[in-house]
């Protein structure tokens, strides 16, 4: 669990002044044999609210405010009223520490209060009436709570009839949003379930008993070899190839790092999966997987991937996750894939989203590539169950089928407009095949207006004199060829081939040139001297 990082510092005077505070909790649990802290008094000053899920003897949820220093505690057996005008029962517990805040884990059976406790909600809350401490003894609270789960206003009661320890928890204000189920049984400070505590009996809590964090490097992914078709022997784990961005996941502890496979930090560019990965119950974690945006039936898009730069509405973003390289101090990567699989497996158990683990799938490989190319999918990876993790090696014990054909090219440079089109023509793009640049085509559809003046801003402080492709102008059997002559070179404007986009197109032609190209968009995960053509193998062995 990520605890709460500190601010300011403790007003010391208050701990003589108000050391009886915390008298009763302290005497109601032996710390020997319980994970909480026994705490402190603290300041004045904070405003936090914290709702608790507590499994003891009876589901429920402790209503906690920071008041005075400490954690006014009510118990409310049947939860938070959401509908205007509800009432529930609160009863007033002892106060608890500041630092009771953060707590989640298994108190054990036997012990005053023995269940698993999650942190259902927190957040701050303001008082709505003259001051909470004068409130509090005049036995009415009038709250608005701002939490991650929890919005509007709510008012606590006593009872007077009842004695001191009764009170309501009354909604005041308008309805609130329910929370959805999927949030429910989530803790909004780690992301866990009740289950998952339970299973984990919250080791982090025991001081002083804590292995260092491992930390991690980036690692080269794993690549995969283009064949034409499925291989006919061999154990074979198949799996969707996706569309958008591979990255590299580092989890230490709290700290997250998101890293493209050529180490571009993404870490900023998609908070969402940051966060995700940061609940995980690991506190060192190395996973291999793909940032994709997802369009309205679910397929993964690179095209969309593009509107996170132009500033359109943000995509549904999904990270799958099809590997786990390390975890918590145990390198994976000479594991069979298998094994390797397992420990993923139960790692995503409960992961949030956009996290979600790639399917395996088992079956006639052809079968499933018809149904791939029926769906408009991109294709099928193919995994040997045995194989180790070869980093930054494209190795045949990884295969990819693609059904749609798709490739990164290096720009080149660009022609002029025309007509009515602003900016540029169509880019000329290439591959590497050793140190020499090849023109593999002109791309001149798959721009909107933006992405048109978007490229050309890029591409404009980058022009150059010279072509910086080997095989222009080209001439075969005496003739020049019709991608472009030397006159129109003369009107090409020419840049270095620093930018690499995906592409695209029907089929490679028999003189090397791309047919039918449309541009997706630009691919900043890749450096542009590692783009070659690939050229599937008959069959991998």
């Amino acid at each position: 669990m990520c605890p709460r990082k500190e601010t300011g510092t403790r007003n010391t005077s208050l701990q003589g002044q108000k050391a009886g505070l915390l008298a009763t909790y302290r005497s109601k649990r032996d710390f020997r044999k319980r994970l909480e802290s026994r705490g402190r008094v603290g300041d004045a000053e904070g405003a936090r609210f914290v709702i608790q899920k507590h499994d003891a003897s009876r589901l429920h949820y402790d209503f906690r405010l920071e008041i005075d220093g400490a954690l006014k505690s009510w118990a409310v057996p049947k939860g938070v009223p959401f509908k205007k005008g509800e009432k529930r029962l609160a009863v007033q517990v002892e106060d608890h520490p500041l630092e009771y805040a953060e707590f989640e884990g298994v108190i054990p059976e036997g012990q005053y209060g023995g269940g698993t406790v999650m942190v259902w909600d927190t957040g701050t809350y303001e008082s709505l009436g003259a001051d909470p401490r004068k409130d509090l003894a005049a036995g009415k609270l009038h709250l608005a709570l701002h939490g991650k789960k929890l919005n509007g206003e709510w008012t606590l009661v006593r009872i007077k009839s009842a004695g001191d320890h009764d009170w309501l928890l009354v909604k005041s204000g308008e309805d609130a949003r329910p929370v959805a189920r999927t949030r429910d049984d989530k803790s909004s400070l780690s992301g866990r379930s009740m289950a998952r505590i339970l299973r984990e009996r919250d080791a982090e809590w025991r001081s002083g008993r804590k292995e260092p964090v491992p930390k991690l490097k980036f690692i080269p992914p794993m690549k995969a070899t283009l064949v034409a078709a499925p291989p006919a022997h061999g154990q074979w784990l198949y799996e969707l190839k996706f569309d958008g961005y591979r990255a590299l996941a580092l989890k230490e502890d709290c700290n997250v790092r998101l890293l493209s496979s050529n180490a571009t930090d993404f870490s900023a560019r998609f908070p969402e999966i940051v966060e995700a990965i940061a609940s995980l119950p690991a506190r060192a974690a190395a996973l291999d997987g793909e940032i994709v945006a997802l369009d309205n039936e679910g397929r993964s898009s690179f095209q969309l991937l593009q509107t996170l730069e132009s500033g359109a509405d943000r995509p549904p973003l999904g990270f799958y996750v099809f590997d786990l390289l390390h975890r918590d101090g145990t390198d994976l990567l000479a594991q069979p894939l298998q094994e390797r699989r397992k420990q993923l497996s139960d790692l995503l158990r409960e992961a949030a989203e956009p996290i979600r683990e790639s399917t395996q799938i088992r079956g006639d490989p052809n079968e499933l590539l018809d149904e791939i190319r029926r769906r408009g999918l991109e294709g099928i990876v193919g995994k040997l169950s045995e194989s180790i993790y070869e980093t930054g090696w494209r190795s045949r014990a990884w295969i990819k089928i693609k059904c749609v054909f798709e490739q990164e090219l290096v720009i080149g440079g660009y022609t002029a407009p025309q007509g009515t089109r602003r900016h540029f023509g169509a880019l000329l793009v290439g591959y590497y095949e050793g140190r020499q640049l090849c023109f593999a085509g002109k791309v001149g559809t798959g721009f909107n207006a933006a992405v048109l003046k978007s490229l050309y801003d890029r591409m404009r402080p980058l022009r150059r004199s010279a072509c910086p492709f080997a095989n222009l102008p080209e001439k075969r059997q005496g003739r020049w060829t019709q991608n472009i002559t030397p006159r129109e070179m003369s009107r090409c404007i020419w840049v270095e081939p620093r930018f690499v986009c995906q592409v695209r197109f029907s089929e490679w032609t028999r003189d090397a040139k791309l047919r039918h190209p449309v541009f997706l968009g630009l691919r900043e995960d890749k450096a542009a001297r590692e783009v070659t053509r690939e050229r599937p193998i008959q069959r991998a062995s």
